[in-house]
């Protein structure tokens, strides 16, 4: 991936995508993948993504300039604050840190980089 990307980034239009159709793109994560719904920025930047955890998986502990939105789908997505099954929502404030596994796996929707 490139250091900057722009991906339906421009807020001032309608965006409608069916994700199934996109491809999963591995991330910085081994056994973490995405589905990129929306992007302004590098690795740390805007976005909003599907993300898929294999059993076992996690990321390293990282902070989130501009926050975090999760919402679990399938599931349970975990992290040091606790583990949050299907139907959890997330809300993390600017620069808060964390560092997300999931044991037995997980589909989660992940939006980054909005919350000032």
């Amino acid at each position: 991936m490139k250091d900057k990307m722009a991906l339906n980034s421009d807020l001032s239009q309608r965006c409608t995508i069916h994700s199934p159709s996109l491809d999963w793109m591995a991330s910085p994560a081994s056994g973490v993948s995405r589905r990129m719904l929306e992007r302004d920025g590098g690795e740390v930047g805007r976005a909003t993504s599907i993300v898929r955890y294999a059993p076992g998986s996690a990321f390293a502990s990282h902070a989130h300039g501009g926050g975090e939105e999760i919402l679990v789908v399938e599931g349970v997505f975990s992290d040091e604050h606790g583990d949050y099954p299907a139907g959890s929502w997330l809300r993390s404030p600017h620069m808060s840190q964390h560092q997300p596994f999931s044991r037995e796996g997980c589909l989660i929707l992940v939006k980054t980089g909005h919350l000032a």
